[in-house]
């Protein structure tokens, strides 16, 4: 592949226009695909007028975590682990169509005092512009804290991230979207440390099995394994299919249902009323 076309990079100049306004900022960095094109754009733009903060709590998956050290390793950028603590707070265990609001609100209640005692002067996040057209009530907390999103400022989409971070090395480019192990579980469901672990465990086996892009939706009992459309005919291997179902078996499930479908994101959104999305 070439190098980015030049609107493209227009937009990235764009992103850079923006941070260089901002003068210093901590980003929410969780080693996903946005956040680390993110940290990594606001760290070549401002140097040591940037850190990037990872927060370390129960609903950051193990390879998320190795996967921000890494990035932050390799390109040197300025980054710190932060403990919170969102299931300390009953409104977000509850699992309410707001939990994500809750989560990043909690996120920000440590990343913006942080930043004023260190002397950043924004704090931003990775948000791009198709977030904007999808259910995200994270981004109400955003607004209330006065924390900033650089990447859909400068008109950045996800295919935009991808193919500036792959322009860049970064090995998150073609990573799977990757939203925080709460997203797997059923609104009305309450969140505990064990159930998070066991929805990572299952994940992982099947992941293990082959398959690059997954979600495995907590219901209970019973999980419902969505797979990516374009991996689903990898289930017609002789003894695939059970092998998936026994992989999440063993993490605990009674019951596993291989959605035909496959992976749709946020599928679990579906099931919201529809005054529930403007939350």
């Amino acid at each position: 592949m070439g190098s980015p076309a030049p609107e493209l990079l227009a937009r990235e100049a764009a992103l850079d226009g923006v941070l260089t306004a901002m003068g210093s900022v901590l980003v929410a960095f969780s080693g996903g695909v946005d956040s680390s094109y993110l940290a990594l754009r606001a760290h070549r733009v401002l140097g040591a007028g940037s850190l990037a903060v990872t927060a370390d709590s129960e609903s950051l998956a193990e390879l998320q975590r190795r996967t921000a050290i890494e990035v932050a390793g390799r390109f040197g950028i300025n980054h710190r682990m932060l403990r919170t603590r969102e299931l300390d707070d009953p409104r977000y265990a509850r699992n309410g169509s707001d939990r994500c609001y809750y989560c990043k609100s909690e996120l920000f209640r440590h990343l913006v005092p942080l930043a004023r005692a260190e002397g950043y002067a924004h704090v931003a996040y990775g948000l791009i512009l198709d977030d904007l057209a999808d259910f995200r009530p994270g981004h109400r907390a955003a607004a209330e804290a006065g924390v900033r999103s650089p990447l859909s400022e400068a008109g950045l989409t996800k295919a935009d991230v991808r193919e500036l971070s792959r322009a860049a090395g970064l090995p998150t480019w073609d990573m799977p979207a990757s939203p925080c192990l709460s997203s797997r579980v059923a609104y009305g469901t309450a969140i505990t440390g064990p159930l998070l672990r066991q929805v990572e465990r299952a994940e992982a086996a099947v992941a293990a099995l082959g398959f690059r892009e997954l979600r495995v939706r907590h219901l209970g009992l019973s999980a419902r394994v969505e797979i990516a459309p374009d991996e689903l005919p990898a289930l017609g291997a002789d003894g695939m299919k059970r092998a998936v179902e026994d992989a999440v078996r063993a993490a605990g499930y009674e019951r596993v249902l291989i959605d035909p479908r496959g992976y749709r994101r946020g599928s679990l959104n579906q099931a919201l009323a529809p005054g529930d999305s403007g939350v």
